[in-house]
C-alpha cells in the first residue's frame, strides 16, 4: 500500500489542478493522497469528482505557522473544513497573502528585477498566491535556474533580500484549531535547513505535549541522518512518523510517492480524526 499524505494543487501553488493531481497518483500506483494545499480547502470538490476507483483522498492543508520569528508549516489531516474558529484563521492567513506578495514584488523591482505583479498573479492563476508563485516569475525572467534557488539570502528566504512577513498562525494556536475541527496535526519537513531556518528540536518536544500527532520524517529537503534522528525524535516523543513527496507539479523536482507514508501510522491517522472521513475513489470523471 503506498500512500504519499503531502500534495498540492493549483488551488495553492502546485501546476496540477486538483483533478489532475488524482489522476496523477493514480497513475503514479499511489493508493492513498492527500490534498494539503496551503491555507485552503478550495480545491476539495474537483478532487472528490475526479477520483479514480482504486485511489483514497484524504483531505487536508498545511496551515502556515510561525514560532519565534521562524517560519514553520503544519499539515492538518480529515479536519472539518466549515469548522469556525479553524476556517477564520485560514481565511486571516489566506487574505494576507495578496499584500505579502506585492511588497516582495516591490522589494525586488527596487533591487533591479523587471517583475510585475500581472506576471505573478498569471503564473498564480486560482491559487492563493505565493512565494513559489514568485519564484517561478523569477526563473522566466532568468533572475535564476530553478524555483529552489529563489529561496536563499539573496531573495525569497527568510530574510532573504526581498523577504516581506505575512500573518502566520501561532503552531499552538495551529494544534488547538486543528484538534477543535476533529484534525490531526503533523510537523512538515521539520528539519529543511535549506529552506531557512528550522525550530530547535526542544520545541517539537513543546508541540507533541501540546497536543502534535506527528513529524513529516521522510522528505526530499531532508538527508538520510537527519531522517534518522528525527525518526529517533519521533519515538522518543511518542510522535507518528509520516513521509510524502510535498509534490507541486512541474514547479519542483519531487515526483509523487517519492516517499510514503507506513499503512499503520496512516490507519493511525484516520483512528485519530473525526472532521472528516478519507474518500474512497468510485471511478470519477476520468476526462480532461
Amino acid at each position: 500500500m503506498r500512500i504519499d499524505l503531502h500534495a498540492h494543487s493549483t488551488a495553492s501553488d502546485g501546476t496540477d489542478t486538483p483533478a489532475e493531481l488524482v489522476r496523477n497518483a493514480a497513475a503514479a500506483g499511489l493508493d492513498v493522497v492527500a490534498l494539503t494545499d496551503h491555507d485552503t480547502t478550495r480545491g476539495y470538490a474537483d478532487a472528490i469528482d475526479a477520483l479514480p476507483a482504486g485511489l483514497t483522498l484524504v483531505t487536508g492543508a498545511e496551515l502556515s505557522c510561525r514560532l519565534d520569528g521562524v517560519s514553520m508549516h503544519m499539515l492538518a489531516y480529515l479536519f472539518d473544513p466549515e469548522e469556525p474558529e479553524l476556517l477564520a484563521e485560514r481565511e486571516l492567513v489566506r487574505d494576507d497573502r495578496t499584500p505579502r506578495a506585492q511588497g516582495m514584488i516591490a522589494r525586488l523591482r527596487e533591487l533591479g528585477v523587471p517583475i510585475t505583479w500581472a506576471q505573478v498573479a498569471r503564473i498564480a492563476g486560482d491559487g492563493s498566491v505565493g512565494r513559489p508563485h514568485i519564484a517561478s516569475a523569477l526563473v522566466e525572467l532568468g533572475v535564476v535556474p530553478t524555483v529552489n534557488d529563489a529561496f536563499t539570502e539573496q531573495w525569497l528566504s527568510d530574510g532573504g533580500r526581498a523577504f516581506v512577513e505575512k500573518h502566520e498562525t501561532d503552531p499552538f494556536e495551529a494544534i488547538r484549531l486543528i484538534k477543535g475541527a476533529g484534525g490531526v496535526a503533523v510537523f512538515a519537513h521539520p528539519a529543511a535547513a535549506k529552506r531557512g531556518r528550522t525550530v530547535p528540536e526542544s520545541a517539537i518536544a513543546e508541540l507533541a505535549a501540546a497536543g502534535l500527532d506527528g513529524i513529516e520524517v521522510d522528505h526530499m529537503d531532508h538527508e538520510p541522518e537527519t531522517r534518522a534522528r528525527l525518526r529517533g525524535l519521533a519515538a522518543e516523543l511518542g510522535l507518528l512518523s509520516t513521509g510524502s513527496s510535498d509534490y507541486h507539479g512541474s514547479r519542483k523536482t519531487c515526483l509523487l510517492g517519492e516517499f510514503t507514508t507506513d499503512p499503520e501510522v496512516y490507519g493511525e491517522i484516520t483512528r485519530r480524526a473525526t472532521g472528516a472521513f478519507p474518500v474512497p475513489g468510485a471511478g470519477g470523471n476520468q476526462g480532461v
